[in-house]
């Protein structure tokens, strides 16, 4: 089971891994889907949630191995001494290249599991910065002060540029090579155009922070292929 986990770091106090999209962080209230908690129970035995990534977005995320470090490493995320660094294609070219989105935000009254902005809500803050622009769509670095529920996405649709493939909070179309290269050609064996991405274009690229016992963390989770496959593909488009 060890070798199906990627793992980034190991210590005896914690593991930090690289999660692929779609798989759950932890379990969800239905229990029916595999989990990145379960298959490291599975291997380790007892195992505490820190933090959680949304179901597709890919990337680093990390859990302790230890009460006690779970206590510490869930303070120094409360606390905002954690530095999390996330990559996101997004729709669109922004006008801003660089900025700071700071909104109060809430769970939608009659929509389960869908966040709206709105006054009576929680501070939210999201640092941005455009890295590559490709005529339709933008390559972006994102680091988080806060952790809130589907942060970015919703940040990145206040802004008219939501996250590619997003369902929830963008068109959710997905990309197809065809859109990007003018003379595309299906190969012999293929009926229809596969998409490149049909999920989030969101990855959590980078963690900085500290364990109990003093120890610095600069952690880098590498993009997954889909991600890196449509970036190629988009850099040929230019």
């Amino acid at each position: 089971m060890k070798t199906l986990l990627n793992i980034i770091k190991e210590t005896d106090q914690l593991i930090v891994l690289n999660k692929p999209a779609g798989l759950l962080s932890i379990p969800d209230r239905e229990g029916k889907d595999i989990s990145l908690k379960l298959l490291l129970q599975d291997t380790y035995g007892e195992i505490f949630t820190v933090h959680r990534l949304d179901r597709d977005t890919s990337g680093i995320i990390v859990f302790a191995k230890t009460a006690e470090e779970h206590q510490f490493l869930s303070k120094a995320f409360e606390e905002r001494t954690v530095e999390k660094y996330y990559a996101g294609i997004v729709n669109g070219i922004l006008n801003e290249k660089k900025g700071t989105v700071e909104v109060t935000m809430m769970q939608h009254p009659g929509k389960m599991g869908i966040m709206i902005v709105d006054r009576k809500g929680k501070n939210s803050v999201t640092d941005y910065e455009v890295i590559e622009e490709f005529g339709k769509y933008s390559l972006m670095q994102f680091r988080i002060h806060t952790g809130r529920t589907h942060q970015i996405r919703l940040h990145m649709q206040y802004l008219g540029h939501s996250i590619v493939c997003d369902a929830t909070y963008g068109d959710g179309q997905p990309i197809m090579v065809s859109s990007i290269r003018r003379k595309f050609k299906l190969s012999k064996s293929e009926f229809e155009e596969r998409p490149i991405l049909a999920r989030l274009g969101l990855h959590a690229q980078k963690l900085k922070f500290q364990d109990q016992a003093g120890n610095s963390y600069d952690l880098e989770a590498e993009k997954p292929k889909d991600l890196r496959a449509l970036l190629q593909q988009l850099r040929k488009g230019k």
